[in-house]
């Protein structure tokens, strides 16, 4: 049995269209868990949807883990609200599943526009962190070479069948419930991203390895609604907290500051030719983050 398990927050009407394309693929034999956390819009009651109601908002992970605490199945279905499914989405992405579990496996995803998002990924370096940052380099981002140089698994994003990968990107995962238990769950001190990273580094621990599905397709929005310079905020705050889990502060620290110095460099040449850039307000925005008394 699959528990589908979506957490909710914000306009009802995306995580309602899921539920409807998922319904039909469950036949009476899976269930659907929405974590409502602690949404301004509540996710009503609806037929065949168990809805857990948080007390307070925790993010991604504390949502997932009060949905999870609730599902029956002995498979996690973990999938953003903001997804669009195919028909036949469960039982392809079952069956492609199948011979690799016990897993972690996640489907191709999409953009609206059919661009593949890079979600098989390697585990997290301070290089990969440092080549991301370099904003001269924000002009290759589309080239292979730079994709793999921020720890995009292009080798796995490229293959036509099941890949094993470090890790993959939680806007859909499938993994055992017992697994998602032994390893505590997501752990809530990531309110957002880098919580789908630690639990696969958790459970690569345990011999669960993470694969790539690039035979089942979804679509994803993603991200559309919030303000860019809150979702950097929130990704930075987050690989301090994986890095002072795991290793990595001070080297993590001093590369930063080092490509916002060449930051800093590259935008005052940018300036010099007339270009609309502010160098010294973005060098000091960076330092903040990088900085900053709440980082690790």
């Amino acid at each position: 049995m699959i528990s589908v398990v979506i957490p909710h927050y914000g306009d009802a009407a995306p995580t309602l269209a899921l539920v409807t394309q998922l319904l039909p693929q469950l036949g009476g034999v899976h269930e659907i868990v929405v974590a409502d956390d602690c949404s301004p819009t509540l996710f009503p009651a609806t037929d065949g949807v168990r809805v857990v109601r948080r007390a307070t908002n925790g993010g991604f992970g504390a949502a997932v883990n009060s949905g999870a605490a609730a599902a029956s199945g002995d498979l996690l279905l973990i999938l953003n609200s903001d997804l669009d499914v195919r028909p036949t989405f469960v039982a392809d992405l079952l069956a492609a599943a199948s011979p690799w579990l016990p897993c972690v496996a996640g489907p191709r995803i999409v953009d609206p526009a059919g661009h593949v998002a890079p979600t098989a990924r390697h585990f997290p370096t301070v290089g990969h962190q440092v080549v991301e940052w370099l904003t001269p380099l924000a002009r290759w981002r589309d080239g292979r070479a730079l994709h793999e140089a921020v720890g995009h698994d292009m080798d796995a994003l490229d293959a036509s069948s099941p890949t094993v990968t470090d890790w993959l990107v939680g806007a859909a995962l499938l993994l055992p419930t017992t697994a998602f238990r032994e390893v505590g769950g997501f752990d809530e001190r990531f309110h957002m991203n880098s919580e789908e990273v630690d639990l696969q580094r958790r459970l690569r621990g345990r011999g669960v390895p993470s694969v790539y599905l690039p035979t089942v397709t979804v679509t994803h929005e993603g991200g559309g609604s919030s303000d860019p310079a809150k979702r950097r905020a929130w990704l930075v705050a987050s690989r301090w907290r994986y890095a002072e889990k795991w290793g990595g502060v001070p080297a993590l620290r001093a590369g930063l500051t080092a490509a916002t110095a060449a930051n800093l460099m590259w935008n005052l040449g940018r300036r010099a030719l007339g270009r609309d850039t502010r160098p010294l307000a973005t060098a000091r925005y960076e330092l903040d983050l990088i900085w900053r008394k709440d980082a690790a």
